[in-house]
């Protein structure tokens, strides 16, 4: 068990966690940045092709809520896949990740800010 990987599960929404790394913070005076890579995991909608990772959609930079009096922003960035055979750029299907969970309304809001971004 990652205790580290746990505690963030219960300050964060599960699926950021789930899809996502951090590849940094920063912290000053009063404010968290977390910065998060989706992973570069294939998705599971796609396995049948042969993709390849094609960079990253625009950053969305979303407040969440405070911790220990720091305001929080969660820098994300959304990974692009190239079909190598149709040439077609993809990307994870975030309706279909939620499917079947029960989400939170931060988590509802998170993917809605999210699918604003779609480049």
């Amino acid at each position: 068990m990652d205790t580290y990987i746990d505690l963030l599960k219960v300050l964060l929404p599960e699926l950021l966690i789930t899809y996502f790394d951090i590849a940094k913070h920063e912290i000053s005076d009063d404010i968290l940045h977390l910065h998060f890579e989706e992973k570069i995991a294939v998705p599971k909608e796609f396995c049948s092709r042969i993709l390849i990772s094609h960079g990253f959609h625009k950053e969305a930079t979303i407040e969440d809520f405070p911790v220990r009096g720091k305001k929080v922003y969660l820098h994300i960035k959304r990974r692009r896949w190239l079909d190598k055979n149709t040439k077609e750029v993809v990307q994870r299907d975030w309706n279909l990740v939620a499917q079947g969970t029960r989400m939170t309304v931060e988590f509802a809001a998170f993917l809605k800010v999210l699918n604003n971004y779609q480049s």
